[in-house]
């Protein structure tokens, strides 16, 4: 999970990036880049931490140019303190290409070795955006004819990106003397989406993760980039697309609902907030079924996210709605931060609880979503200290059962709290009296209810239904394995075959 931005404008766009890139910090807090064009010149300014440390006046001076592209990294692989990570990622040869990515490549070490010994490429750092810019620059240079691009060659050279790299990704780039670049993978997984503005020296463009970055600076949502799709703006402000991919369908990852995006944004036509309204009234329907309505006195979200599937929650089943918990917003969200040690470490810092609303009373507390249980487990333990008589806990979203491989850093079975748990085992881990999960299938309607078109998603974090097809147990493995070390093959031991049946499913 990234956040990504492309804009050509009629003016300077780097102040247009720095503001892009703050409505959209919740997708990435571990570095921020941009990069701007001007005369055939790419200047570039990147670097860890938050988007407003990253960035000073001096910074801001050194990124001249009417076109640009932006980022904020969220540590998907390697490290989270590695500067070399950072984006956008920059290669000269034998087109100028700055790129920008959200997601992640699933066959990052295949293509790595292909490119090293076929086409004599050499990847700099542990980065999948390097492999993907790589790709791309060598199917542009074995596409064109000389050394000129047309709309063909540039057309051309996504299809052969799709064909080669499988995975999730999100794309926006600059092709140095041409103009800017942005596709979709042909599931659609990472969400991209694109708008206008109208000006007096002519119509400028921006492409965003979310549609609230669009909202914000003042551009008009013209529609989502379709799965498969490369859209290219040429230096005079003319839009050229095209279908790069054979079969594409779209299948967005549905954790983007459920977390990752902004309640205000509108991802492939639907509402965040109001699938999270529906996705409470579905909760409250399987709630009535396990827990006594008489038995809570009162219904408390989780900030933030949780806030709109709580609340409808409340209302459908007569409970007051109160909010009992105080964020500190200075503190980042501590599923995206780097480490267990600190995620446990922050929760305190990051929440504060009303006393009075839950001193003496039965609490429901209602959160998006349970990931590694670190959190709920934190969170129970300070209603109980604020006087909460019991503490029910219930999750807007299933079990997050396995690894999420497309762009999500939760890679690894161990830290997922229900790998392997019941309902009820998960409950005693986290110290609730009774924990209720949302259902799939009433996941996937919350959203179906307001776009009924949408028939597939990537749900693969709570059934293992890998969209791309290519995500086998031993490829899982791999990844714990790099990111655990050699000790992740001997803690696992306890996990049998059948635990890891995973239903690979490809599109055809």
């Amino acid at each position: 999970m990234c956040g990504i931005l492309g804009v050509v404008a009629t003016t300077p766009v780097n102040q247009l990036l720095y503001d892009g890139l703050m409505v959209l910090q919740h997708r990435g807090q571990d570095a921020a880049g941009m990069a701007t064009v001007e005369d055939d010149a790419f200047h570039m300014h990147k670097g860890s931490g938050l988007v407003r440390d990253v960035f000073r006046t001096r910074n801001m001076r050194a990124l001249p140019g009417n076109m640009g592209i932006a980022h904020c990294r969220y540590p998907t692989a390697g490290s989270a303190f590695d500067s070399s990570l950072s984006q956008p990622f920059y290669v000269n040869s034998p087109f100028g290409i700055v790129l920008g990515h959200n997601g992640n490549l699933t066959n990052t070490e295949e293509l790595k070795k292909e490119m090293f010994r076929q086409d004599l490429r050499h990847i700099n750092t542990h980065s999948d955006s390097e492999v993907l810019l790589n790709a791309l620059a060598h199917e542009l240079q074995a596409t064109a004819k000389g050394y000129h691009l047309d709309l063909d060659t540039i057309f051309g050279a996504v299809s052969a990106v799709h064909r080669r790299c499988r995975g999730a990704y999100a794309v926006v780039a600059m092709i140095a003397g041409y103009g800017m670049l942005a596709f979709r993978d042909p599931f659609g997984i990472r969400p991209l989406i694109f708008g206008s503005n109208e000006t007096p020296e002519g119509t400028e463009y921006l492409f965003a993760s979310e549609s609230v970055a669009l909202d914000t600076l003042g551009f008009k949502v013209l529609r989502d980039v379709e799965p498969g799709e490369a859209i290219f703006i040429d230096l005079e402000h003319r839009i050229h697309q095209r279908q790069c991919a054979q079969n594409s369908v779209l299948a967005p990852c549905i954790f983007e609902f459920v977390y990752l995006a902004r309640p205000d944004s509108v991802i492939d036509g639907v509402s965040v907030y109001e699938a999270r309204l529906h996705m409470g009234e579905h909760l409250a329907d399987k709630l009535v079924k396990h827990i006594p309505v008489e038995e809570i006195d009162v219904v408390i979200p989780i900030p933030d996210s949780s806030r709109p599937s709580a609340m409808q929650l409340a209302q459908r089943i007569d409970v007051p709605y109160r909010e009992g918990f105080v964020k500190n917003r200075y503190i980042g969200r501590t599923f995206i931060m780097p480490g267990q040690a600190t995620r446990k470490r922050s929760v305190r810092q990051k929440l504060n609880t009303v006393a009075q609303e839950f001193k003496g009373k039965r609490v429901l507390l209602v959160d998006d979503s349970i990931v590694r249980g670190t959190t709920s487990r934190e969170i129970v333990e300070m209603a109980r200290a604020a006087g909460a008589l019991k503490v029910y806990f219930a999750s807007a979203s299933p079990p997050v059962r396995y690894p999420n491989v497309y762009g999500i850093d939760m890679p690894t079975r161990s830290e997922l709290i229900a790998t392997g748990r019941s309902g009820e085992e998960i409950a005693r881990e986290i110290g609730a009296d009774a924990l209720v999960y949302q259902d799939l299938d009433a996941l996937k309607a919350s959203i179906r209810e307001l776009k009924p078109s949408l028939c597939n998603f990537d749900t693969s974090c709570f059934d293992g239904v890998y969209i791309t097809g290519d995500v086998s147990p031993a490829y899982l493995n791999a990844i714990e394995l790099a990111r655990e070390g050699d000790g992740a093959a001997a803690r696992d031991e306890h996990w049998s075959s059948n635990q890891l049946q995973l239903n690979l499913m490809s599109v055809d």
